[in-house]
């Protein structure tokens, strides 16, 4: 069998990078691809109702619907984005050796602001949170869009800069000389991983995708998310996780915040390179939770319930 593995992404210019890494991975293998570049539709009419699929995700749903629909073979995300829980009969293919994890700030050329009042612009409650903890007399305004868009958003702004994560603008060569890394904030799970996914069903694709895996970046990236699972229960929050291999160990940093920055509940634990990692990320979420992490979770549903 020798089938073209059709490649479904969206057509931002990062998503289309994504996807060429994977396409020309695949060819080096000897497989032949196309890219199915998917734009994102209103309501997608299908047999079943999107829910029983357990569809979720606002930047993944559109592939997700192509896949099921037979319209593209496998999808490459940035893994950031994608919901801990799969839709039914899309699996996990592979995750790509990961890139840079950090955030940055990008700013207009002055970092004055830092040490007096200032705006900082961001669309994650992540780093928001995060941000306000260290800069509680800052203002934070919604950013939204790809990376582009945001781009062009600061430079027409009055702000003194937005956060993007360091891995998106490296990629497509737009890291701008005025920044500066933010390596005290915790970035979110998974944040710098690449992601294919495939067609359960699917073996040919599977077994295909499957050369790419990097496995470091496998096992830290399922710890970070099984910490996000066990932490959210369904609900977005500002949480921050990160596994790194360090010598013969693996490191972990996590945090859940306050949506305002005034409430933070921090851990970091380590445990041997080759010890049994299957629920390292979810112990980890539950000494959050055992330290008040549990009313902490139930004050941010409360408080986005009422947006």
């Amino acid at each position: 069998m020798n089938k073209a593995i059709r490649i479904g992404t969206r057509d931002s210019e990062l998503a289309l990078w994504q996807a060429h890494t994977v396409q020309a991975k695949l060819e080096a293998l000897g497989y032949t691809t196309e890219i199915v570049a998917v734009k994102s539709k209103g309501d997608v009419v299908l047999d079943v109702p999107l829910y029983e699929f357990g569809i979720t995700g606002i930047f993944t749903k559109t592939l997700d619907v192509a896949m099921i629909k037979g319209e593209v073979d496998i999808a490459v995300h940035s893994m950031k984005d994608v919901p801990t829980a799969l839709p039914k009969g899309i699996v996990q293919a592979a995750v790509l050796e990961r890139a840079a994890t950090e955030d940055i700030l990008v700013h207009k050329g002055s970092l004055d602001f830092l040490e007096g009042e200032g705006t900082i612009a961001t669309g994650s409650l992540r780093r928001q949170a995060q941000w306000l903890n260290r800069y509680p007399q800052h203002n934070v305004t919604d950013l939204r869009g790809n990376v582009n868009t945001r781009l062009k958003k600061l430079a027409e702004s009055n702000w003194g800069g937005a956060i993007f994560a360091a891995a998106g603008l490296k990629r497509i060569n737009l890291l701008p000389e005025n920044h500066i890394n933010l390596d005290w904030m915790i970035p979110a799970p998974a944040q710098g991983a690449m992601v294919v996914v495939a067609m359960e069903h699917d073996d040919y694709c599977r077994e295909a995708i499957a050369k790419l895996n990097d496995n470091q970046t496998e096992i830290c990236t399922f710890i970070e998310r099984q910490f996000l699972k066990k932490l959210e229960g369904g609900c977005t929050a500002p949480i921050g996780a990160l596994a790194q291999f360090k010598d013969d160990a693996i490191y972990f940093e996590g945090a859940l915040l306050a949506i305002n920055g005034k409430q933070k509940i921090e851990i970091q634990k380590t445990i041997a390179a080759n010890a049994d990692y299957s629920t390292f990320g979810e112990q980890c979420a539950q000494e959050i939770l055992n330290n008040g992490g549990t009313a902490l979770m139930q004050a941010i549903r409360n408080a986005l319930s009422k947006k």
